[in-house]
């Protein structure tokens, strides 16, 4: 015997799907805070002109000095992101929604990954994907000005032919990625009976969307390698790090505290970070330098 459905059932349902929708969002355990840091918007995009400088005390002699924008014009402009499930009447009728039961869920999970996928998308284009200076992210000649005024060149990265992994400063108020927000993924439904979907179509249809997008933040808090991760390589890359200079000389007081592999270099990473010897035996001289985080969402 089918089931009748009335706008009471709808609500329900309306509300059955929405719990398992929150229910999803709470099962996904996320990466992208340890390398992005989250930006409130409120317009259709966001300027970013201030990261071209680091603030500095100074000693202060005579008037203040007044630190404005750099002319970067770096801006990140907000996406929209939807995703729709459509209900048959027929199931309803029928009575047959379980099937629909792990699909709200798999819709909560999703709108609690979609910081992860573009944060870690941005992330896999690094090594070909321009910041604030017109640069690459990761590079081999930054533009800095030394403490003479005159402009040098500042590296971030090694080169190599292997799989990418990535020293990065996770302390910093601004982490190297920028995830800017400017809607929350919300859940609505379009199930009212005199709906075109439903008179049209038979089909009652439950939506999230979202607007964000992502962007480079400080390209001074990380550093990227494609060369062999090794105690050569890892001490070198902390090396430079440590004595990255901003503007004029300044130091910034960089640490590296995070190793970031994919999974293909767990074990090396595991290696490199955790064992007290090396394979030769000898004492680690790298073991507990920095925390190892194995990025699922990236490749290799």
């Amino acid at each position: 015997m089918a089931q009748k459905v009335t706008v009471a059932l709808l609500q329900t349902l309306g509300v059955s799907f929405n719990a398992l929708f929150q229910g999803g969002l709470g099962q996904v355990e996320s990466q992208w805070q340890s390398l992005a840091t989250l930006v409130p918007s409120s317009t259709g995009s966001n300027e970013y002109g201030w990261l071209g400088k680091f603030p500095k005390m100074r000693e202060w002699f005579g008037d203040r000095v007044v630190h404005g924008m750099e002319a970067h014009g770096y801006a990140i402009k907000n996406r929209d992101f939807e995703l729709t499930i459509g209900v048959d009447r027929n199931d309803i009728e029928d009575d047959n929604l379980g099937l629909y039961s792990p699909l709200f869920t798999e819709m909560g999970m999703s709108a609690a990954s979609h910081p992860d996928e573009l944060v870690w998308e941005l992330w896999q284009e690094a090594f070909d994907t321009e910041c604030y200076d017109g640069q690459n992210f990761f590079d081999t000649d930054h533009p800095v000005k030394a403490a003479d005024g005159s402009q040098t060149s500042v590296s971030n990265m090694q080169a190599g032919a292997g799989p990418a992994w990535y020293l990065i400063d996770d302390t910093r108020a601004l982490k190297p990625v920028i995830f800017q927000r400017r809607k929350s993924a919300n859940f609505v439904a379009k199930d009212a009976l005199t709906d075109d979907n439903v008179f049209n179509r038979k089909e009652f249809n439950y939506g999230i969307d979202c607007r964000d997008n992502v962007g480079f933040g400080f390209w001074q808090f990380a550093y990227g390698s494609k060369a062999t991760l090794d105690g050569d390589n890892y001490g070198a890359a902390r090396a430079a790090m440590r004595n990255m200079k901003g503007d004029y000389g300044r130091k910034l007081g960089i640490r590296p505290k995070t190793l970031v592999v994919p999974p293909s270099l767990e074990k090396k990473g595991l290696q490199l970070i955790n064992a007290t010897n090396d394979a030769a035996g000898a004492s680690n001289v790298w073991s507990g330098t920095a925390k190892l985080m194995v990025a699922d969402w990236l490749d290799g």
